[in-house]
Parts: C-alpha cells; structure tokens; sequence
C-alpha cells in the first residue's frame, strides 16, 4: 500500500462533512483537482489554445471544467443559470481576447472544485431524487442525476487535458 500522498483520493477516506451518498462526487472532483494540477505543472502559456490533431485544447478544457462543474451545481440547486453563467459558457469556445495564464484557469477551477464541495457538504441526502430541470429544454433529471454528471462530465475531460498535455510535450 502507497502512502496517503501516492493513494488516488478515493482511497484516502471520507472527506470531512460530505453526506456519504455523496463522497463518490467529492472523490472524483478532488482527483480532478490533483491530476489538473499535476498535468498543467510547468505547462507553457503558448501551447494554451494549440489544438494538436484538432482536439479541443487545454485551454478550452480548463475554462469548461470551471464553467460545467457551476452550471451543473446551480442547476442541482434548483436556480436557472445567470446571464454571466450563459456569457461564461458561450466564451469557452473561443480564445479570449486577453492572454490568460495555465498557473490562473488552474486556480480558477481549484476554486470551483471548493466551492463545488462545500455545496456537496451542504446536500441533504434525502433531496437527492428531487426533480431538477436543466436549460430552457427544461431536460428532467435529479439532484443526484446532476451531482454525478458533473463528477463523471469533470473526469472526462481531465482525461483529455492529461491526453493533449502530453502529446503537446512529445
């Protein structure tokens, strides 16, 4: 057995105050946190928006990761997104227009990844299979529904940042 700072999160226990239904989310957004930190360490600022085989680049990936991990939590939450959430969302697909540092969207979504967590810490398990409505679609989940897509939908793309960030040092 590895010591508690080679374990992936899971194995570490319980994190402090998250309901247990809910400790699977607060996992996999905390790996997502460490492998993002890991991955982007020392990753330089011009490679942020090169699209290697035209894959989607870590930049678009870093700024999604924050923006998907709000909107899915506001929705779990019952609130409609704002219009700075809907400005947010339609901006991760372009290149912003002021250079943006790797070291400050890694902060940014660290942040969202806290924040993220302490809604997990403020979930009362029994609302979990409470009715949620996402986007003017008005799509019908749950609490739950929207709590685990949001740790699965992080994971995914960690994957592919961990994916182009290599490639781009080959």
């Amino acid at each position: 057995m590895g010591t508690i700072d080679t374990l992936e999160v899971w194995q570490r226990g319980p994190v402090d105050g998250v309901p247990p239904l809910l400790q699977p989310v607060a996992h996999a957004l905390l790996q997502a946190g460490e492998e993002v930190s890991r991955y982007t360490m020392n990753y330089p600022n011009i490679h942020l928006w090169k699209r290697p085989a035209k894959v989607a680049s870590v930049g678009f990936h870093l700024l999604h990761l924050k923006g998907v991990l709000d909107r899915l939590f506001t929705y779990a939450r019952g609130e409609m997104l704002s219009t700075e959430q809907l400005k947010a969302l339609s901006a991760e697909q372009e290149i912003p227009a002021r250079p943006l540092a790797v070291e400050d969207l890694v902060e940014a979504f660290r942040v969202q990844v806290q924040i993220a967590i302490d809604q997990l810490k403020n979930t009362n398990e029994s609302s979990l299979l409470e009715q949620r409505k996402i986007g003017r679609q008005q799509i019908p989940t749950t609490v739950l529904g929207l709590l685990f897509h949001a740790a699965e939908h992080t994971q995914r793309h960690v994957g592919q940042l961990i994916v182009t960030t290599r490639i781009q040092q080959e």
